[in-house]
């Protein structure tokens, strides 16, 4: 079977497919247009963002078996399309769940403790306590919407801290030990915190508008380390100046371009939005570049979790 790998990797997948029989191939560079004249040679295909596979690429993929996305959502993938053609889907949320709990949990005390305005203070030679006193999360109940492999995790590192963990789910049943399922309306009556870990679907895109957090009884904290897609970042800019959102933290934009590896082109920075100027400005505002689940571990566990499945399901003939 042969596979053409479309970005880079951690070196062990290629290692242990080639381990496994099978022939790999890399091509890092052509264009989208390029691989479609060639990917009818190939079995399977290894991407994690640089392209949307699309109904037109899947009409050229005449042999293609499956498809592995070295990460966790599958968005810049025709699905459906794909399914139909029988190509089995791979994806790798197992690679980078831990990694992306750690992170949301670090901005959350960061954001707490002011720690990112406190620091930039005291290099520049300010020692300001006053003004940096922060809050303390105990007591707090911090709601998570999107309870899978990324909201689990998350649950997981509030276990030591004394705070009430609720969970919101479009499905029904998946609370556990470390989050109670609740229905949106309790989680927006009771959230001191509000933790984003949702994929990227009809049912997201926009969620979080002016509607849906004036829905929310109290202030709250807004942490979105899902898909930037999902919030309205003007709508945003208005609840922070408000008040009604009392800080954001944010790893992935509204912005960013699909292959998640750039915010804007060389031409777009020049015109940046009024509302994303607000958030770089903001000191309750902390920002990262979609890397919660961009650790050295995680790239790892990714390339791992890709091998293990392909090497399952080969072994059990679904491809």
């Amino acid at each position: 079977m042969k596979i053409l790998h479309l970005d880079t990797n951690h070196p062990l997948l290629i290692n242990q497919l080639n381990d496994l029989g099978f022939e790999n191939y890399e091509d890092y560079t052509s264009s989208k247009l390029e691989i479609e004249t060639v990917i009818h040679q190939y079995e399977g295909v290894v991407i994690r963002s640089r392209f949307t596979i699309d109904k037109q690429f899947l009409d050229k993929a005449t042999n293609l078996k499956f498809i592995g996305r070295v990460g966790a959502g599958l968005e810049n993938i025709d699905c459906d399309y794909a399914e139909k053609k029988g190509v089995d889907l791979i994806s790798a949320p197992e690679g980078n769940r831990n990694a992306v709990g750690e992170h949301t949990l670090g901005m959350l005390l960061s954001l707490f403790n002011k720690l990112n305005k406190a620091d930039k203070e005291v290099r520049e030679g300010k020692w300001l306590r006053e003004e940096n006193r922060g809050i303390e999360l105990d007591g707090k109940t911090v709601g998570i919407i999107g309870y899978g492999n990324m909201g689990k995790a998350f649950a997981k590192k509030l276990r030591g801290f004394d705070v009430e963990v609720i969970c919101y789910d479009i499905k029904s049943a998946i609370g556990d030990k470390n989050a109670q399922q609740v229905s949106l309306k309790e989680l927006q009556e009771k959230a001191d915190v509000l933790s984003l870990h949702t994929p990227q679907t009809e049912l997201t895109i926009k969620m979080v508008n002016s509607d849906f957090i004036n829905s929310f009884s109290k202030s709250f904290w807004l942490l979105n380390t899902a898909r930037g897609k999902s919030v309205v970042t003007k709508d945003l800019v208005e609840a922070l100046q408000l008040g009604k959102v009392l800080g954001a933290g944010l790893d992935v934009l509204e912005y960013e371009k699909k292959s998640f590896e750039n915010l804007f082109t060389n031409q777009e920075i020049e015109v940046v939005p009024p509302a994303l100027r607000y958030l770089i400005n903001a000191e309750n505002v902390l920002l990262s570049p979609h890397v919660a689940g961009w650790t050295i571990e995680s790239k790892e566990k990714l390339a791992q979790t890709i091998v293990d499945k392909i090497k399952e399901n080969y072994r059990s003939e679904k491809f």
